[in-house]
């Protein structure tokens, strides 16, 4: 019995190339690294209220900016500033939203998209289950 757990895989003769196995590997991680550096510098922007809050996130969803449009809001009234504050929230859900789609047609084939079975957890291709 031989002590190379690879033997059963096909061995030295067999049919199984470890060498282009691990340098097919190497290439999708890099691939994967470059797709993660453009969502990071990639940005898009949820808006509510006519424009009246805007939001910036990047590609993976880091918030970048806010913009509150001039002579919207009076910050004396507590409840002017809770309207605010909501649609600061759905703003930043409404750019969240379009940056996961972003990072999923980016990242789908690379995170599991293309994969025999239907790809990642759930059958959600491009999602990485978080």
């Amino acid at each position: 019995m031989s002590q190379n757990p690879f033997d059963a895989l096909g061995g030295a003769g067999g049919g199984l190339d470890m060498n282009a196995l691990l340098q097919q590997a190497q290439q999708m991680q890099e691939q994967l690294q470059q797709a993660q550096e453009r969502l990071a510098e990639a940005e898009v922007e949820g808006t509510v209220a006519g424009g009246a809050v805007t939001v910036r996130v990047n590609g993976v969803g880091e918030l970048v900016g806010v913009d509150i449009k001039a002579g919207g809001f009076d910050g004396s009234d507590a409840d002017d500033l809770n309207d605010l504050g909501d649609m600061i929230v759905a703003a930043y859900r409404d750019a969240k939203a379009q940056a996961d789609t972003m990072a999923g047609e980016a990242l789908g084939p690379l995170a599991g998209g293309g994969m025999p079975g239907g790809g990642a957890p759930g059958g959600l291709p491009g999602q990485l289950g978080f």
